[in-house]
């Protein structure tokens, strides 16, 4: 594995990925490991302008044109990642994996659809660790109601959201994936020790 890595943290609303992932960008920058760190769907100029359009709670796209802002949102990210790919450290909160956990798993847009369209995207570029935090439904709905501002994607049903999780430990389980789960109903300190400690190895 490169010891400049791209990582990827995944999961749903409220399992900490977000927490943790400024949490690994903020040891990076005390050890000064040069690195980036994005979000999907966001990250550059253009695909925040994508990010705001889709979560925006008074948007009701239709589940194909979302998949289609979501894939625009990564191809606009994608001339960024290659610029940096093997040359810095990557850091990405959701990406490739979050795409098929939540428009196929979630919402029965066709696999094989989805796959190409990455394909092309991603070309040579290549995820080589994912860390998935894993969240019951009782501490997820307890961290949605802490937050400030829901967006639209916070507000769908717990069915929905149990198939997606489902979803991305269906793919954490398929060969050649580089895969760690964070149980996040667990002690949140505990969690970023384990973490940090499988960053050091990484890089």
């Amino acid at each position: 594995m490169s010891k400049k890595p791209v990582i990827v943290f995944e999961g749903i609303e409220g399992s900490g990925k977000s927490y943790h992932i400024s949490t690994v960008s903020k040891y990076l920058k005390k050890r000064k490991i040069d690195h980036i760190k994005i979000r999907e769907p966001g990250g550059s100029l253009n695909s925040e302008k994508i990010r705001k359009i889709i979560l925006n709670n008074k948007s009701n796209f239709n589940k194909n044109t979302d998949l289609l802002l979501y894939l625009s949102s990564r191809s606009e990210n994608m001339i960024m990642l290659k610029k940096y790919f093997r040359k810095k450290t990557i850091l990405i909160d959701r990406f490739v994996d979050s795409t098929i956990a939540y428009q196929h798993y979630g919402l029965g847009l066709d696999v094989n659809l989805i796959n190409t369209i990455n394909k092309y995207l991603l070309g040579n570029f290549k995820i080589d660790f994912t860390f998935l935090n894993i969240v019951n439904q009782k501490n997820m709905i307890k961290r949605l109601k802490l937050r400030k501002r829901l967006n639209r994607y916070d507000k769908f049903n717990n069915s929905f959201y149990k198939r997606v999780q489902n979803g991305f430990l269906k793919l954490s389980q398929k060969k050649n994936r580089k895969y760690q789960i964070i149980n996040s109903n667990l002690d949140i300190n505990f969690n970023k020790s384990l973490i940090l400690k499988k960053i050091d190895k990484l890089i």
